[in-house]
């Protein structure tokens, strides 16, 4: 598989909607407002911001993406690992009671070089096309990205507000 356009991997990008993007670092640049991504922000933090991932058209594929240009979780200090397991309880939870995935898959990885954690929802035909489990995550990206279709993005979209909504009803610090 080829993996030059992934997150990571490149430094151009073409999000959900068909808008190209140039960057030196695409966390930086989504956190900085360079990279609008599909959707809008959809929390907004001290120290991490929540969006869905702007090139993968699976609703609730969401992604914790940390302010400051960090790569390890490690490098977190006590107020930002806080802050990032209440957005992804709530993430988790909003995914979950909006019926969007049932389980969740959460990756982590220091290749990117800017900290970010995907909460990847794994749905029932991921199951019956690919089996379960994480070694699956790129062949599904993959197959999305090739079969992505208007109402795909629509219902990305429709997810990412009802999500952006749970946010706004709850306290994510509670």
């Amino acid at each position: 598989m080829n993996n030059d356009n992934y997150v990571g991997n490149s430094k151009s990008a073409i999000d959900i909607l068909g808008n190209e993007w140039h960057y030196e670092c695409m966390g930086c640049a989504i956190v900085n407002g360079d990279i609008k991504v599909p959707g809008g922000i959809i929390y907004n933090g001290k120290y991490a911001i929540l969006a869905s991932d702007p090139e993968i058209a699976i609703p609730g594929f969401l992604i914790v993406n940390v302010k400051r240009h960090i790569n390890s979780f490690a490098e977190l200090n006590k107020e930002e690992r806080i802050e990032i397991s209440n957005i992804i309880t709530h993430a988790e939870q909003a995914i979950k009671s909006l019926n969007v995935g049932k389980e969740i898959i959460l990756v982590q990885e220091e290749m990117s070089k800017h900290l970010h954690i995907w909460i990847f929802p794994y749905s029932e035909w991921m199951k019956e096309k690919y089996g379960t489990g994480i070694s699956y995550l790129r062949d599904i990206m993959k197959y999305v990205k090739e079969n992505v279709n208007e109402d795909n993005v629509k219902e990305v979209l429709e997810v990412i507000e009802k999500v952006k909504k749970y946010f706004n009803e709850y306290d994510i610090n509670e």
